[in-house]
């Protein structure tokens, strides 16, 4: 058995054993296997495609690639949430306390951001001293004490993963369905909880920006949970517009404190409901319609803002001081109309220019600096009225590259729906 062998073999066609697939990814792993040959291996994967069984294979072969994270100690079903990311995504900061405060544990280990803006865990860093980096039985501890905890991932959670993901990223290779579903399903399964959640974004703010590849992803990663007994659901939601009203890592936490306290915006409040009550019924056992009283409850009584204090405070987080830019400018909308379109790729890919987001990993953020849009998709807007507001530190930015992301027309069909369709 050699790689051009495997190559080959994917070239024609042809499904790929355990073994031709245990053999390339430790190859590549131990520097026996070059880039460039796995960069061509990937590339046949990326036009040919895997069948499932490939794909169940090479799931379990990254997930024993490195260690896995026991989360037996902690009492409760673990239910965990993962988002396929998207422009203005914060779902993490509102959900992983609004389902704690219902008494369902949430154990979240997150990552930083390679893209338009930080990852949750830069998010969370835009919070005063908030400690990311919890040893494993400090967090298994903070869990059983209040529920919840969101740290930076620990161990050597799958290294074939991270090492295929960077070359990925330079290959053209990232919007392969079957690389996208073994490397999701690798790390949540490595990250020990119980049952799974994901938030399969569409659209084209999204790494997936169509409905019938979206439905590939989802069914793929369903099918890999059921070969290791593990419920998992998707669910396909909409990323053609941002999410919510900011773009930026301290926006997006002040964002996150408003819709805790039952006074976000309408399309966010709407996702972590949803998601929020399917998480609640798998860890609870119970009917779908009393999760979401339950937590639709706690986003408007104050118990999910409230857990969400104890989440910052016992990781030492100061949450009366977040970093959010004192410097902004206004943009205005150039006529009068039907906010038509926002094109959720273009801001974020502005945003990550003025420092909300990394171009290489050893970039530093900037916390304070991104966007608050003043309309979304559907609204209307006078002609000079503000559209969008610009918080900038050290990089600059035009308002024709800002003005450029909107179309305005006289008229408008329909506000998109959020919610596309959930897979079991």
């Amino acid at each position: 058995m050699n790689i051009i062998e495997i190559i080959n073999k994917k070239e024609a066609k042809e499904e790929l054993s355990l073994d031709e697939i245990k053999y390339f990814i430790d190859g590549y792993i131990n520097g026996e296997i070059k880039d460039y040959q796995i960069s061509s291996l990937l590339m046949a994967i990326c036009i040919n495609g895997m069948t499932d069984d490939e794909v169940i294979n090479l799931t379990d072969v990254m997930l024993n690639s490195g260690d896995k994270i026991d989360l037996s100690s902690i009492n409760g079903i673990k239910v965990d949430k993962h988002s396929t990311g998207g422009v203005g995504d914060k779902t993490t900061l509102v959900l992983a306390p609004l389902v704690a405060s219902t008494g369902v544990v949430v154990a979240k280990m997150s990552g930083r951001g390679l893209g338009h803006t930080g990852g949750t865990i830069d998010k969370l860093e835009a919070i005063k001293d908030f400690n990311v980096e919890i040893p494993h039985d400090k967090f298994v501890k903070q869990i059983n004490d209040i529920g919840v905890a969101i740290v930076s991932q620990m161990g050597n959670l799958v290294p074939a993963d991270k090492k295929l993901y960077a070359l990925r990223d330079v290959t053209g290779t990232v919007e392969s369905i079957p690389l996208i579903a073994s490397s999701i399903m690798s790390k949540k399964l490595a990250s020990g909880a119980d049952k799974f959640v994901i938030d399969v974004k569409v659209g084209s703010g999204a790494l997936v920006n169509n409905i019938e590849d979206a439905r590939k992803l989802a069914k793929l990663m369903v099918k890999i949970g059921s070969h290791y007994q593990k419920e998992v659901v998707c669910v396909l939601t909409n990323m053609d517009e941002p999410l919510g009203n900011t773009i930026g890592n301290g926006l997006e936490v002040m964002e996150s404190i408003e819709t805790l306290k039952g006074n976000g915006p309408d399309d966010l409040q709407e996702l972590v409901i949803t998601l929020g009550s399917i998480m609640v019924s798998m860890a609870k056992n119970i009917d779908i319609t009393d999760a979401q009283k339950l937590v639709t409850e706690n986003l408007e009584n104050g118990k999910a803002y409230q857990k969400f204090e104890e989440l910052v405070k016992y990781q030492n987080g100061d949450i009366n001081n977040i970093s959010v830019s004192d410097k902004y400018i206004s943009i205005k909308s150039p006529k009068s109309g039907f906010v038509k379109h926002i094109d959720a790729l273009k801001l974020g890919e502005l945003s990550r220019s003025i420092g909300a987001g990394r171009y290489t990993k050893e970039d530093k953020i900037d916390y304070g600096v991104g966007f608050k849009l003043a309309k979304k998709v559907g609204d209307f807007v006078m002609e000079n009225e503000e559209l969008i507001k610009v918080y900038l530190n050290e990089k600059d930015i035009t308002a024709s590259d800002i003005l450029n992301c909107f179309e305005i027309d006289e008229i408008f069909d329909e506000t998109p729906q959020l919610i596309l369709e959930i897979i079991r």
